[in-house]
């Protein structure tokens, strides 16, 4: 399923602000915030090297870990991080609690396998991916780390709908009131326009 769950260190920050933040970056840190499961939210500093591996490692807005707060363990999912626009490194991690009946709303990474045993695109037929990763609501301790769409036997104007990939317990769709296309495979040009056509009808605004 997902990566496991891994702690992290964390250590309190009274003040807030930006000279504050500026000041823990200076310490090698990176200042974040706990917020939700209804309590105050909680501002931290982070070990810098710790949250770089983890966000630039894959999977880490898909995996829950604890952080040990001056000996109190709390269960979060990050959220959202800011990275510098220049340098890329992480300058800001926003977290949610979880408790154990938490739903979270997650982009979870669209995998496609056996793209060699697709007779479409042996044939010169081409993968338009319509969505590189699906919103999906599900609980906080079973987020799948990614979903896998299996191009074994697909041909020319074939497309991949949600309702093709299956998904663990609990798990469903944000967008829950159409069969949304995750995928095509579009070979000539009238089969390539029958996927636009599909892909601008459903996804994304039309543009005459």
């Amino acid at each position: 399923m997902s990566h496991g769950n891994y702690e992290l260190k964390a250590e309190a920050r009274e003040t807030v602000g930006k000279g504050s933040a500026r000041a823990v970056r200076r310490e090698g840190k990176i200042p974040a915030v706990i917020y939700g499961d209804k309590q105050p939210p909680l501002s931290i500093a982070l070990s810098y090297k710790d949250i770089y591996y983890k966000i630039h490692g894959g999977g880490f807005l898909t995996t829950v870990a604890t952080i040990d707060v001056g000996g109190r363990k709390i269960q979060v999912l990050p959220k959202d991080f800011q990275l510098d626009p220049v340098r890329d490194f992480p300058l800001h991690v926003d977290f949610l609690r979880v408790g154990k009946n938490t739903e979270v709303n997650v982009n979870v990474p669209v995998h496609f396998i056996n793209e060699e045993k697709s007779p479409g695109i042996k044939r010169g037929g081409t993968l338009n991916i319509v969505r590189h990763d699906v919103e999906f609501h599900c609980p906080a301790d079973s987020i799948p780390e990614f979903i896998t769409i299996d191009l074994d036997g697909s041909e020319i104007g074939d497309s991949f709908h949600i309702s093709a990939v299956k998904l663990p317990a609990g798990v469903r769709p944000v967008i829950q009131d159409r069969d949304f296309t995750i995928a095509t495979i579009a070979g000539t040009a009238a089969a390539r326009s029958e996927s636009d056509g599909e892909a601008a009808a459903g996804e994304t605004p039309a543009t005459e």
